[in-house]
């Protein structure tokens, strides 16, 4: 209760520069996956982007989320893990953007060097 008080004593104007800062961040991450292979479209209201891996050749998410911790140095999760039926969700990664610009830019960078299997 503490910090939703403090929160609504916050000025307009944090609020905005905020939605600017995610926004500037959904969008390199956006224009980064896509760039790098990956089926991905900016969320509307999320902070995260789900992204499919059809064209990377992994038998699932969890093995290309494994190969990309492992091999490239880049933390995701694979999305069978939110869903009730995980086939549903074999053929996506989630990627979150809560991060500074620049180690979105970092990952994105190490994501470019990713082979096609």
């Amino acid at each position: 209760q503490v910090a939703i008080a403090s929160a609504l004593e916050l000025p307009p104007s944090f609020y905005m520069q905020l939605v600017g800062d995610y926004r500037e961040r959904r969008d390199a991450i956006v224009t980064g996956l896509q760039e790098c292979g990956f089926e991905a479209s900016a969320p509307d209201g999320a902070y995260y982007v789900m992204a499919g891996i059809g064209g990377f050749g992994f038998d699932d998410d969890t093995a290309m989320a494994r190969h990309l911790i492992e091999q490239v140095a880049v933390a995701t999760v694979p999305a069978s893990s939110f869903y009730h039926d995980p086939q549903k969700g074999r053929g996506y990664l989630r990627f979150s953007f809560p991060k500074r610009l620049e180690t979105i830019e970092r990952g994105v960078q190490a994501l470019r060097n990713l082979k096609r299997r």
